[in-house]
């Protein structure tokens, strides 16, 4: 697999993460403690399952999830979670859209205090600032998921979809700031209180 890039800043926040698989790219969000130990150094980050039943982890996107369909968001389940955990965080971004070292990525989805509860998202989450449940979403270019959208031309684009468990909620409202604001605070603010982490990987392009 070539070099994947990931924005400086976030690059720079994910190095105590481990990702659960080599071949996976890194983690971005923050951790706490020593030796990449999250919520303040009282555990290591528990590698977490996440899966789809729309496509394969590293395989093809359907057209279905995407700005050359219907752009549903796909269906989602976790597992292995660990105890003392409060929220999850699921942040979905293409790592290969940076215009430039040290530049944002583009953020197609990111819901934060999803309930400790929950072990899944349905297919096709609808548009809304804040859910029934209280998750908070928002993409960058409003409170929905946003599809891949890769052109023909050049390489399939890996789309990360990237699930946190944490011991804390996020105190970042959905509304009153721009995307790339929201995403900023909502990542800062996870910082020290990861207890868990899971990857999954999908490739598009038109």
């Amino acid at each position: 697999m070539r070099f994947l890039r990931v924005p400086l800043a976030l690059a720079m926040l994910a190095a105590a993460a481990a990702a659960p698989r080599a071949a996976q790219p890194p983690a971005q969000p923050p951790q706490g403690g020593r030796g990449g130990r999250g919520g303040g150094g009282r555990g290591g980050v528990t590698v977490m399952t996440l899966t789809s039943t729309a496509f394969a982890d590293g395989g093809s996107i359907p057209r279905k999830y995407t700005q050359a369909g219907d752009q549903t968001s796909p269906p989602l389940a976790w597992g292995n979670v660990p105890d003392g955990v409060t929220s999850f965080v699921l942040i979905v971004h293409d790592i290969d859209a940076a215009t430039a070292p040290g530049t944002d990525d583009t953020l197609h989805w990111m819901l934060w205090n999803i309930p400790a509860a929950t072990r899944s998202l349905p297919e096709g989450v609808p548009s809304a600032d804040q859910l029934p449940d209280g998750a908070r979403q928002i993409s960058a270019t409003g409170p929905y998921y946003r599809g891949p959208g890769a052109a023909a031309a050049g390489p399939a684009h890996h789309y990360v979809f990237e699930l946190f468990a944490l011991d804390a909620t996020i105190a970042v409202p959905a509304v009153g700031a721009q995307p790339a604001q929201t995403r900023a605070a909502v990542v800062a603010a996870m910082a020290g209180h990861v207890r868990g982490k899971a990857v999954y990987v999908g490739l598009f392009k038109r």
